[in-house]
């Protein structure tokens, strides 16, 4: 089977092949990985494949908790997320982490909803959270979260950029 436009196999197959091959090495992983992560550590950030938390961040893989969607940004599920990973994982530290060059800064949000609304018939219920500064966007975050009351009392939460063109991490909030 070949993907039509490339004349390639289609990529979830290929992946798959390949989580085979992985499968000897996570289970030498394994052993090292308890039921809570070993950093008490939730990592906000964006779905961006160039985003790799554990590298960035100096932590082991598998040792900190990462959540991910278009842009980092602090959505309901997000909360969630948190909330879960506090109070059952006891994660005790947040960071929000965005980038620079984040496609979410290339377009607004009516544009998109009308796009969706063209090509679908409806708009969805939802906001896509496109933003134009992401520092600002950070301190959003950072301040929701701040601000929320199902997360444990002691929680530290900060904000920081990823810079795509040098590896550097900016502090924000």
């Amino acid at each position: 089977m070949t993907h039509a436009d490339t004349g390639r196999t289609p990529c979830i197959e290929e992946r798959l092949a390949a989580a085979r091959d992985y499968a000897p090495r996570y289970r030498a992983l394994v052993p090292g990985f308890g039921p809570l992560p070993s950093i008490p550590l939730a990592v906000v950030t964006c779905m961006d494949a160039r985003i790799i938390p554990s590298h960035i961040l100096g932590a082991p893989e598998g040792r900190i908790q990462v959540m991910r969607n278009a842009g980092g940004l602090v959505t309901d599920d997000v909360v969630r997320s948190l909330v879960v990973s506090q109070r059952r994982l006891r994660t005790r530290e947040i960071l929000v982490l965005q980038h620079t060059g984040c496609g979410m800064a290339s377009f607004t949000d009516e544009d998109l909803l009308a796009e969706i609304e063209q090509d679908a018939g409806a708009r969805p219920g939802w906001a896509p959270g496109a933003f134009g500064d992401v520092e600002a966007s950070v301190r959003d975050g950072v301040a929701r979260l701040r601000a929320c009351p199902w997360l444990v009392d002691a929680t530290r939460v900060a904000g920081a950029v990823f810079d795509l063109a040098d590896g550097s991490v900016r502090v924000v909030a």
